[in-house]
C-alpha cells in the first residue's frame, strides 16, 4: 500500500493538498527522508499521514507548504523565507544558544517576531 493510499483511507477523497503532497514526498523517498526534511520523525509524519496526530498539525502544514509547496513569509531579520525556514528557526529561538552571531540574532528576532507569539510555534 502506498502512502498515498494510506492518507486517502484516512483522509478521505479528495486529499487535503498539503497531504497529498506529504503522502507523494514519502512515496518517491522514504517516509523517514520526507520526516527529516520537515524536522519532524517518521513516526509523526506516519500519524500525520493516518491522521492521528494529536499534534500542532498547522504546524506540520505549515512545513509541508514551505518545504514543498512553495509557501513564504516575511521575516524580519532575513526577508523573505520559506515557511519551513522559518518554523525551524522559531524551534530553535526557544532555547539560547550563543554559537554564531546568526543565532543570536535569529533568537532575538523570532522571539520578538509577532508570528512566533501568535502561534506558540
Amino acid at each position: 500500500m502506498s502512502f498515498v493510499d494510506t492518507a486517502e483511507k484516512a483522509w478521505g477523497k479528495p486529499l487535503p493538498d498539503w497531504i497529498a503532497v506529504l503522502a507523494r514526498q514519502c512515496d518517491e523517498g522514504t517516509q523517514r527522508k520526507a520526516a527529516e526534511r520537515l524536522g519532524y520523525s517518521a513516526g509523526l509524519v506516519s500519524n500525520v499521514l493516518r491522521k492521528s496526530y494529536a499534534g500542532n498539525m498547522a504546524a506540520v502544514e505549515e512545513a509541508v507548504r514551505g518545504a514543498w509547496m512553495g509557501d513564504t513569509v516575511v521575516c524580519p531579520a532575513m526577508g523573505t523565507i520559506p515557511s519551513d525556514t522559518c518554523l525551524d528557526w522559531r524551534r530553535k529561538a526557544k532555547k539560547f544558544a550563543a554559537t554564531n552571531n546568526h543565532r543570536v540574532r535569529m533568537f532575538k528576532a523570532c522571539n520578538a517576531c509577532a508570528r512566533n507569539q501568535k502561534e506558540g510555534a
